[in-house]
Order: structure tokens, then sequence, then C-alpha cells
């Protein structure tokens, strides 16, 4: 009985008992390389593609063995420092011009035009304040919000419906949208400047104020909530 044991123990049944015995774990491998193939249809498909591309929509066209963020690591490399570049934004990548051509460009491509500054200062504050309702926008801005200003930003794709308040009457709560990251460049909306970075300095202590008087139109306020969206560019 002792020498079956032993003999066991000795074709390696029992390996596991002995002392010193220890698991080691294979290592794993690193990603293969992508192929041009795939690299090629990653590119036909951001090119071609509105809005921005994520890792998961770009699995759907490649082949198992292929790891999508590779695949996009890879991309990004390749046309870094070239005129147009790919850059993460939204959720996904997208093909964009390089920053610092935008001065030559500007001399013979038209800007888009640019939304009233009514419509800035309503998307700022759902943009630092969402979900909120149409009455949290008024009571921030201080002023009715027209329907029209609204509108303009559901055009825009900017905004969106988030659901309903559950308080009486059930007011619809409204949001940014996947456009508005894409639009100013942010990759999350955690991205976008911490509201204490955009308020007006303090007055100097000089016993005068430092800063200008406040019209009817303007208030420190509404103008640090209309520098919150021409300030996310920056941040991306």
């Amino acid at each position: 009985m002792t020498d079956d044991v032993t003999r066991s123990r000795g074709n390696g049944e029992g390996e596991d008992w002995g002392e010193g015995a220890t698991d080691t774990a294979q290592p794993q491998r690193p990603p293969a390389a992508p192929t041009e193939s795939s690299l090629r249809v990653a590119e036909a498909l951001v090119f071609s593609s509105a809005a921005p591309v994520s890792a998961r929509a770009l699995t759907q066209l490649l082949p198992e063995s292929e790891d999508a963020d590779t695949v996009i690591a890879v991309l990004r490399e390749r046309y870094a420092g070239r005129g147009v570049e790919l850059v993460e934004t939204a959720g996904g990548v997208q093909f964009r011009t390089a920053p610092d051509l935008a001065p030559a460009l500007r001399k013979v491509i038209e800007v888009p035009r640019r939304l009233p500054r009514v419509a800035m200062e309503t998307l700022a504050i759902i943009a630092y304040h969402q979900p909120c309702t149409r009455a949290d926008i008024e009571e921030i801005r201080g002023t009715a919000l027209s329907q029209q200003t609204l509108d303009a930003l559901l055009e825009a794709k900017l905004v969106e419906p988030r659901g309903r308040r559950e308080t009486p009457g059930r007011p619809t709560l409204w949001g940014t949208t996947r456009q508005f990251l894409a639009q100013f460049g942010l990759v999350d909306i955690r991205d976008l400047p911490a509201r204490g970075d955009l308020l007006l300095d303090a007055p100097a202590a000089t016993g005068v104020s430092a800063e200008p008087a406040l019209t009817p139109d303007s208030s420190p306020q509404t103008d640090a909530a209309e520098a919150a969206p021409s300030a996310a560019p920056d941040k991306a």
C-alpha cells in the first residue's frame, strides 16, 4: 500500500502535496499587432461615420482575433502629427483637423453660425445642473425661457429630455447629449471646467470695485455661465 502511494506521487498525481509546490499562473500575452486589413476597416468606419465610433461598434466589423482597442490605438498613432488626427471624444473616436491648422482653415471654410447668447447661457446651465427642469433654468437665469431658445438647442441636438421630475405637474428634465460632448471636444461631461474656475475674481480690497457696473442684460452669474461651453473645447 505504501509503495502504491509513493509510486503515485512519483508519477505526478500528487505533486501538490510536496513541500515547495507553487501555483504558477500563465502570464497573459499582449494583444497581437492588428493586421493592415483591420486598420483599413477601422479607418473607413471612422471616416464615414457622422458620430464618434466606439470600440464596441468597431468590434462588430473585426475578426474575433482582433482587439478593437488595439486597432484604435495603432490607428491613432499612425495619424498623430498629421493634418487630420484621430481624437477621443464622446465615448468614441473621430477624425478631426489638427488644432494648429484652425487659423489657416478659417480663411476658406465658413465657420458654423454661433448660437445666440441666451441659448449659450441656457446650454451652460443645463450642462452644469443636469438633469434640470425649465423652471430650474428660469430661476438660475432670473428670466423666462422662451420656447424658441429651447427649440434651437433641440434642433442642434445639444440637449434632450431625461425623463420627468416626480413633482406636481411632472415637468420634463433636460440634459446634454453625445453631440454636445462631440461639438465641444469632451470625452465625458465631467471634463467640463469646474464652476469655481469660471467665476469672476473678487473686487480688489481698495474700497473701489475693480469690476464694471452691471447692466440689466448682464450679471456675474450669466457671464460665467456663458463662458462654460466656450471654455470646454480648450480642455479637450
